[in-house]
């Protein structure tokens, strides 16, 4: 009995240690309407104090197979985010502007909203809780 209740006392609180790691969830973007299979998408998940200031909490990048890419961001924990998606032709690292100021490559973002002006993180606010994401970004 003795050893029963040791074994017990061992095993219990390695079960609630996994039982506890495991509350983070993943995020899986699909983008379906990309114009072209030139260069990639790279996408930034992003908390409210990073969204358009610095690098995004996480970043993933595709190739793109017939106008389409699907990304999954691992072991986000609980949260609000906004995810951000540009289609980088070029593949520079970076979103390319015209000469009139506007962007030269396709972006989204989460929610897809409409947006007539600089990206607002509330319009691509999603909400973590307690299980994974599908989402679908347009371009």
């Amino acid at each position: 009995m003795k050893t029963l209740t040791i074994t017990f006392a061992f095993i219990l609180p390695i079960l609630f240690g996994f039982a506890q790691q495991n509350q983070n969830h993943d995020i899986t973007v699909t983008i379906d309407n990309v114009k072209n299979d030139v260069g990639k998408v790279v996408l930034g998940l992003h908390t409210e104090a990073t969204f358009m200031k610095t690098e995004a909490v996480q970043t993933a990048e595709s190739k793109i197979e017939n106008g389409k890419i699907t990304i999954t961001f691992k072991n986000v924990a609980p949260g609000t985010y906004g995810i951000m998606a540009l289609h980088d032709e070029n593949e520079n690292g970076r979103m390319d502007f015209e000469s009139n100021g506007m962007p030269a490559e396709s972006y989204g973002m989460s929610n897809n909203p409409l947006s007539y002006g600089p990206p607002r993180y509330s319009d691509a606010e999603i909400e973590v809780k307690d299980e994974d994401l599908n989402l679908t970004i347009r371009f």
